[in-house]
């Protein structure tokens, strides 16, 4: 009798915990192994433009990734557009979304041998339109693996609520991922997440430690969301940004600020520390010292010999007519997400997975069904 294919959905306690970076790293895995799988996320909130339809923006990361691009439509059966949830509260009728899903479920499953099925947010995001990732899980048939962030009890406090949800619809748990955990707190939080998960009768399947890397996007990634016009140094767009600095300080202060992989954010007339900026980035402790890019705020922009020598340092500059501390606080609450131009993010999510999650576990949490 032929084997049911992996039906695997990843939820987590809470949006951003790393969803869509263990699929990622997953469905890389699986595909190394020479699993065949398809990927799907049934109710999508964040949306790309593909044509004229609208798209999970992580189904559009995965299909675009692993050349899925037919696909796409099937990958992201429902989005939740402005004012969807508000008419469904006034007409509750979940059948026409939950058919569109079952249709794409089963075109997709097709021939594969497993399917990563991506929830959004925690075990109750969408209970509102009676499509929360338990409904889903249950309507799907799937087994939950639930993504957490680093921690022990607030984290699981966070695993045994969600995983209460998913018990009350009778859905396994297959295990948990916890996932940013700072390295010099990893072996205890490993030992003692391990030992409180097996107190509940849950099992850990992997910790991941926190990289930096997929929280760093680059200087044209910030352009859009910071609003933010290029001056100069286009060709160097693509650096990626490992902090940021409000430059509001004297540079003899500033300088100690300065480190590889720096965003400078300071007032188009602070000369100073623009220039200290140029010339760190040009010579720091005899060695070439990158700085990842300069946003001069209030709408200022220094004279045409200082753009010059702007231009010279190759160094990505940007403009805004908004104040320094509103970019900064912009910045502060920017939300990092991989893109498809990420390459260098997408393996490291592979490498992460393939290190630190027991994939073993996970198959074996399949093992016996038959179609």
């Amino acid at each position: 009798m032929k084997k049911k294919p992996l039906n695997i959905f990843l939820s987590s306690i809470h949006q951003n915990a790393g969803k869509t970076m263990v699929s990622l790293g997953l469905y890389k895995v699986f595909k190394a192994r020479k699993i065949k799988t398809a990927f799907m996320k049934p109710v999508g909130q964040q949306v790309v433009s593909v044509g004229a339809s609208s798209v999970d923006k992580d189904s559009y990361l995965i299909g675009e990734v692993f050349k899925m691009g037919r696909k796409l439509q099937k990958m992201s059966p429902v989005t939740i557009g402005r004012g969807f949830t508000e008419k469904y509260v006034f007409n509750p009728d979940r059948t026409k979304f939950f058919c569109a899903i079952k249709r794409s479920y089963d075109y997709l499953i097709k021939g594969k041998d497993a399917i990563i099925v991506e929830g959004t947010g925690h075990a109750g995001v969408g209970a509102v339109i009676d499509a929360s990732n338990a409904d889903v899980a249950e309507f799907l048939g799937s087994k939950v693996i639930i993504i957490s962030e680093g921690g022990i009890g607030k984290s699981i406090d966070e695993i045994v609520l969600n995983k209460a949800l998913f018990d009350l619809k009778n859905i396994e748990i297959v295990g948990i991922i916890v996932n940013k955990v700072l390295p010099e707190k990893y072996e205890k939080i490993k030992r003692t997440i391990k030992r409180g998960l097996e107190n509940k009768g849950i099992r850990l399947l992997g910790v991941i430690p926190h990289q930096p890397l997929l929280s760093s996007p680059t200087v044209e990634q910030l352009k859009k969301p910071l609003n933010l016009e290029i001056l100069c140094g286009k060709e160097n767009i693509n650096r990626r940004v490992k902090h940021v600095i409000v430059a509001a300080m004297e540079p003899h202060n500033m300088i100690y600020h300065l480190k590889d992989g720096t965003l400078v954010c300071t007032s188009g007339d602070r000369i100073d520390n623009i220039l200290l900026a140029v010339s760190s980035h040009l010579v720091r402790d005899g060695r070439r010292f990158q700085i990842a890019g300069i946003i001069l705020t209030g709408g200022l922009t220094p004279s045409a010999e200082i753009i010059n020598l702007l231009e010279k340092s190759e160094i990505p500059v940007f403009v805004t007519p908004e104040d320094t501390y509103t970019v900064a606080a912009k910045y502060e609450n920017y939300i990092c997400k991989i893109q498809k131009t990420d390459k260098d993010k997408i393996e490291e999510a592979a490498r992460l997975v393939t290190k630190y999650v027991d994939v073993d576990a996970i198959v074996r949490g399949f093992e016996g069904e038959s179609a």
